[in-house]
């Protein structure tokens, strides 16, 4: 038996989540008006990067009160980040991309129970594409008037036929893995920078076959994580252990993992 009936109102709870989430990123998004702040780290938050995660997090209080939150705007604002059970919020994972009018963003929850993503949700309204898991119950996505198909992984099992995509290659240079990231990109049949979650989301579709950034967060990474393992990937960070807060990743269809991480050094 799969856990997928396990999880399957905390799914259903996360695509309600997920739409509410659209409905206010749909409405600021290309506005005049929108308010841009530059946070300590030097990157840029929105109103509506607020507003999400406050929405999300006031009907999680409803819906699941006993359950923690984690969110990249408003951190673990209870102090419940070990909890047995934690969602976990990144209200627009791409707000440069928001703020610059280009549609490649994203709304992306997680639940995590002991650690372990059990269920994801990414929604990217403005691409019109969402893609959902829960552990047992494989990874789907849809697209306007399409009905949902199942996610699963190339079977390229080569660099040299690999497509293989990331978010820059400013983070790599910092990390001193800079030479052998380019060289790993050399070597490949295709190399494009689809970025933030779209590269992993295109991993998990089959589309792309391998995708990693250096420098992550938890709420980058939680919920893409159940999405890509269920469509029958791996995904770990860069010295290829299994989790999502080990602040970087690699995804990859499984045939090419041990090789890339070989390639640009653990």
């Amino acid at each position: 038996m799969t856990d997928a009936p396990r999880w399957r109102a905390d799914l259903d709870l996360a695509h309600t989540l997920a739409d509410a989430a659209d409905r206010i990123t749909m409405a600021r998004f290309l506005s005049a008006d929108l308010t841009v702040e530059t946070k300590p780290d030097l990157t840029p938050v929105t109103d509506a990067d607020r507003a999400v995660e406050r929405a999300l997090r006031d009907a999680l209080e409803r819906e699941r009160p006993d359950d923690a939150v984690v969110g990249e705007e408003y951190g673990d604002r209870d102090g419940m980040g070990e909890s047995a059970r934690r969602w976990v919020i990144d209200p627009i994972d791409g707000t440069k991309n928001f703020v610059r009018g280009v549609p490649v963003w994203a709304t992306l929850i997680g639940l995590q129970v002991e650690r372990r993503t059990v269920v994801g949700v990414v929604s990217a309204p403005a691409l019109g594409r969402r893609w959902w898991a829960s552990s047992g119950g494989g990874a789907w996505t849809s697209a306007p008037a399409v009905d949902a198909r199942r996610c699963r992984v190339s079977a390229v099992g080569a660099i040299e036929n690999a497509s293989i995509s990331y978010s820059s290659l400013v983070g790599w240079e910092a990390t001193g893995r800079g030479e052998a990231f380019i060289a790993l990109l050399g070597r490949a049949w295709r190399s494009r920078a689809y970025g933030d979650f779209w590269s992993h989301m295109l991993v998990a579709e089959g589309a792309v076959d391998a995708s990693c950034e250096p420098e992550l967060s938890l709420w980058d990474l939680a919920a893409l994580q159940v999405i890509v393992t269920e469509a029958g990937g791996r995904f770990t960070d860069l010295s290829g252990v299994d989790h999502c807060d080990g602040g970087s990743v690699l995804c990859t269809n499984g045939r090419l993992h041990d090789e890339i991480m070989r390639s640009i050094g653990s």
